[in-house]
């Protein structure tokens, strides 16, 4: 579900004092972007692409891959499968997220 690898070179890359504070940005841009979500809209494909390129950027794996395939799918023109889940997968996701930092990097 997370890619911890990734996470931790984030965490090394802007430093263990700003990744609370950059993380919690992403997070709340991908919640927001989330609840804007419009399956019908004509934009579908690229706020999936968003959504991926946030989640990728953090680490949660398992989101970002049911964004990509809804975006290539959102880019066929077709109703993408699973966007109905999307919400409980990123929840999921952002609570692991948080229990593995607290776990991994505890001061």
């Amino acid at each position: 579900m997370i890619d911890w690898d990734q996470v931790t070179q984030l965490r090394a890359e802007i430093g263990a004092d700003e990744f609370e504070e950059v993380a919690s940005l992403f997070l709340q841009e991908v919640a927001t972007a989330l609840d804007a979500l419009d399956p019908a809209a004509p934009g579908l494909a690229e706020d999936l692409h968003f959504l991926k390129g946030a989640a990728l950027n953090l680490g949660l794996a398992y989101f970002a891959a049911l964004c990509a395939a809804g975006e290539k799918q959102a880019a066929k023109g077709e109703r993408p499968v699973g966007l109905d889940c999307l919400g409980a997968v990123f929840r999921d996701s952002r609570a692991a997220l948080r229990v593995g930092l607290k776990a991994r990097f505890a001061a």
